[in-house]
């Protein structure tokens, strides 16, 4: 490396970057702005009979199931790994729990299956990964598939 003159060693000049993301914020704020606009009442929430209403609220419950699986693969991602079988583990705890509900079991008992129906999907998968050493992209996509037909 070439050694610098010394007109050259005083600090450099920092231009500003926006941060990652930034456009992506932006387009959002401007989304919420117009629709602000276009129709006040959208951010409206009542509280009715003890429940909350409103369009805020309802795109917070449909979008409560979605979320719960993108943190699950988060977590997943976050770890270098891969699971094809996160959504076939949620319908298998879902279908555990809507046959034990049918079937006239109380709610705690119907919470606690369907978590260890979903704990056991998640063990397979581990036992596979694990202790057999079969690659995590093979061993998830044989439970997404056996899921599918699992509690059908």
């Amino acid at each position: 490396m070439m050694p610098r003159s010394l007109s050259q060693t005083g600090p450099e000049k920092r231009r500003f970057t926006w941060p990652k993301g930034t456009p992506q914020i932006i387009a959002l704020l401007l989304v919420l702005l117009v629709d602000s606009l276009v129709a006040p009442h959208f951010y409206q929430v009542v509280l009715r009979d003890g429940r909350l209403f409103g369009s805020p609220i309802d795109i917070l419950n449909r979008a409560a199931p979605v979320a719960l699986l993108a943190i699950g693969m988060t977590l997943v991602i976050a770890t270098g790994g891969i699971d094809l079988s996160v959504g076939a583990v949620m319908a298998i705890a879902g279908a555990t729990a809507a046959s034990m509900t049918v079937a006239g079991h109380s709610l705690p008992v119907v919470l606690l299956a369907a978590l260890a129906a979903g704990a056991l999907a998640g063990l397979w998968n581990g036992i596979l990964v694990a202790v057999l050493k079969i690659q995590p992209f093979v061993a998830t996509l044989i439970l997404m598939v056996a899921g599918r037909g699992w509690r059908s």
